[in-house]
């Protein structure tokens, strides 16, 4: 049975955040808000919750996870990032845009896309995900929550917890979020590609 967090939007309690950290070190999948939609994220280095977290999402190892990071900082461990990208990482973090990049040997190759050696990452702005993410002290893995055949974000946390109860260790509850995936830009070959066009604002990155 999931546990569910009902934490403030603006001021999270951390010791519900305590708690749902401590379920993420166990290897638990949680139902996250970002400044986008819900995700759902584990423990980077935990190979049985990553494997668990595509079979929820419905997702082979061809589909790109995201790295949720702190700040750009942290992103550039796991990522290989010339003065073009960093200038234009750094005019759209934080914010609702997910990055494919060439992924740096921090990221166990099994999570890095098989064929490409790439990976997602973005810096999200949400402060429950930001106080999560320092509570935990390195990136999540995420992927947003769409249930299988369907294209939707789910937006309601009492929907996900009643949906997932029993295939999730928590949801965290911070109200509704966007109810819009991320605008999602491949940097890896030169000029700046547009894969999905979603919340983050083409102007921000000059395109």
């Amino acid at each position: 049975m999931a546990q569910y967090f009902e934490v403030h939007p603006d001021n999270p309690q951390l010791r519900l955040l305590k708690q749902a950290a401590a379920l993420l070190e166990k290897g638990g999948v949680l139902a996250v808000p970002t400044d986008s939609s819900y995700a759902l994220v584990c423990h980077l280095d935990d190979k049985a919750a990553s494997d668990r977290l595509r079979s929820i999402r419905g997702v082979d190892d061809k589909h790109h996870l995201t790295l949720l990071c702190r700040d750009l900082s942290e992103l550039a461990n796991y990522a290989r990032v010339d003065n073009r990208q960093y200038r234009l990482l750094k005019a759209a973090t934080p914010g609702p845009y997910t990055f494919i990049l060439e992924a740096t040997k921090e990221v166990p190759r099994r999570l890095s896309h098989p064929s490409r050696k790439t990976i997602g990452l973005r810096v999200p702005d949400h402060p429950v995900l930001h106080a999560l993410l320092a509570l935990h002290s390195e990136p999540l893995l995420a992927t947003t929550l769409i249930a299988a055949g369907e294209s939707d974000p789910i937006n309601d946390a009492s929907e996900i917890r009643e949906r997932y109860e029993h295939q999730i260790a928590a949801v965290i509850d911070a109200g509704a979020c966007a109810h819009e995936p991320t605008t999602v830009v491949d940097l890896t070959s030169g000029e700046p590609l547009v894969l999905r066009q979603g919340r983050g604002d083409l102007a921000t990155l000059g395109l």
